[in-house]
């Protein structure tokens, strides 16, 4: 359930939140209930719109993950957001708690990634091919606890299911990822992928914008490493 302390940022054309784990972003096809609803409703209540309100959605993360989600409260907004993700001039760190530690602290992964739709699963292959798209990212290893590791992940690409699907690839399985091989699941229902700061210049005033999105308050792992890197 969304919640007025879940803003991150706003002003009259932006909308950040921090989404939980198990929020929809948009509505599907088999549920109605998502993020974009109910910021709709809380905004109509809130600043008392006799009419619909504009509320465009400029990114998704999945369902199980959490962090920063950008949202447009201008249609003139809305435009220019669209057009700086397809040029890739809004960037989006990810915080990944894995498994495994990589081979290397840092690096850049570079794949080849195919969406099976009927499986809402991503495979990863090495090299190019039919219906596959490039998918690249950077990480960097940030802190290491007895069993699990803390990257940052900085998203080049924006494929489906991408930084999970790169990871799992090269033996490092999100923590609470099943279906990209984790060896047991969260008791969120979650994974422990965070969409932790977003860096854009504002698509109206053009000033520089950051957000840094808190780690889930109720999981003891996250909190110790967000208190690692303070």
């Amino acid at each position: 359930m969304f919640l007025a302390e879940d803003i991150l940022y706003e002003d009259n054309h932006i909308l950040v939140v921090n989404k939980r784990c198990g929020d929809l972003v948009q509505p599907s096809p088999d549920e109605d209930s998502a993020l974009e609803n109910e910021i709709k409703a809380f905004i109509k209540e809130r600043d008392h719109k006799p009419g619909n309100v504009f509320l465009g959605v400029v990114h998704r993360i999945d369902r199980p993950v959490s962090g920063c989600v950008l949202f447009a409260k201008t249609s003139k907004a809305l435009t220019r957001l669209n057009e700086m993700i397809r040029q890739s001039n809004i960037s989006k760190h990810y915080w990944a708690v894995v498994e495994s530690q990589p081979q290397s602290d840092e690096g850049v992964l570079t794949h080849y990634l195919y969406r099976d739709g009927k499986s809402n699963h991503s495979k990863i292959f090495s090299t190019p091919g039919a219906e596959r798209k490039l998918a690249r990212l950077n990480y960097k290893v940030l802190a290491k606890s007895d069993r699990y590791t803390l990257l940052d992940v900085e998203l080049i690409t924006g494929r489906h299911h991408q930084i999970r699907a790169q990871l799992s690839f090269i033996g490092c399985p999100i923590k609470g990822d099943l279906k990209y091989g984790a060896k047991r699941s969260n008791p969120s229902g979650g994974i422990s992928l965070h969409s932790r700061s977003m860096d854009f210049k504002h698509p109206v005033s053009k000033e520089d914008i950051k957000i840094v999105a808190p780690v889930p308050t109720d999981d003891n792992l996250w909190q110790f490493f967000e208190q690692s890197q303070s």
